[in-house]
């Protein structure tokens, strides 16, 4: 038998993967939830069909979405993680010895139960005594909070349906409300690529810079996401990832001395070196005139 998933990217544009095995499929409140097998890539998670990660490729968001924030900021201690039921973000947060509290907000419990079963290279870490699982809304959640968290990672999936409403306003300012003085937030910003995924960025830039003071845009390459082309955001109401990654902050992060596949201190100036599409999208989000992707 010869089975492959296959996922459209835009009308005339698909990525197949040709599965092995089927090792779950279930109906949550939410969203159907798959995990499938590839000799390609492992084991790989699905939500309503869309790809959410591969055990071949899944250190590269994790390592994104963490790490760039964490060699940034010098006093981390208590995060909040929206989304991100797989585990793989709280995985790299809980390496950290100065992190004493992470509060993980995932919406479908059904994701939770799945990938601890299944997918243990992410859900490695979800019982670490650091993580702090609520099962909640995200937007409701955050709502309530009020100058708690040094970071917030917001690890959604893309916005429709469950996700739809982390990327909006109201939700981008109520993690404000909810940070420090000198807090942050990093989001994953979609891909600037096909346009539904574009459009998708562009809005949620244009909600983050309305809310935030200095905001900038970096990009990975994850090779099973629509394009391979993925953007993330990082916002702060103090910090800017780049004028404030220093030497001493360089040097601060690499004593410590943790492995990472992907992400390193030179590849840190790199990854905020947009291509001038990107730069051009993004600028048309920015009305007051600053620069696309690095606003300050």
């Amino acid at each position: 038998m010869n089975l492959w998933y296959t996922e459209n990217h835009s009308k005339d544009a698909r990525f197949s993967i040709k599965v092995e095995r089927q090792w779950v499929s279930v109906q949550s409140e939410f969203q159907k939830i798959d995990v499938l097998e590839s000799r390609e890539f492992g084991r790989f998670l699905t939500l309503d069909g869309l790809m959410m990660l591969t055990e071949k490729d899944e250190f590269i968001y994790h390592d994104m979405i963490v790490h760039v924030a964490m060699a940034v900021l010098p006093r981390v201690q208590k995060v909040l993680v929206i989304g991100g039921g797989d585990g793989g973000t709280v995985r790299e947060l809980v390496r950290y010895p100065n992190i004493e509290h992470i509060d993980l907000v995932e919406i479908d419990a059904m994701v939770v139960d799945v990938c601890r079963e299944y997918l243990q290279q992410t859900a490695c870490e979800l019982d670490n005594p650091k993580v702090h699982l609520h099962i909640a809304d995200g937007l409701r959640f955050v709502r309530g909070k009020e100058a708690e968290y040094d970071l917030i990672i917001v690890d959604s999936t893309d916005p429709f349906g469950p996700g739809e409403g982390l990327f909006t306003r109201e939700f981008y300012g109520n993690c404000y409300k909810a940070l420090k003085d000198d807090g942050s937030l990093v989001n994953q910003h979609e891909s600037p690529y096909y346009r539904k995924y574009a459009d998708s960025m562009r809005r949620a830039h244009r909600r983050i810079v309305d809310c935030f003071p200095i905001c900038r845009v970096y990009q990975a390459h994850i090779p099973t996401y629509p394009s391979g082309h993925w953007l993330f955001g990082f916002a702060s109401k103090q910090y800017d990832p780049l004028v404030h990654f220093d030497e001493a902050a360089q040097q601060r992060w690499n004593a410590l001395n943790l492995h990472t596949r992907y992400y390193n201190t030179e590849l840190h100036q790199g990854c905020f070196a947009l291509p001038t599409y990107v730069k051009e999208l993004l600028l048309e989000q920015e009305p007051d005139g600053r620069k696309g992707g690095c606003a300050q």
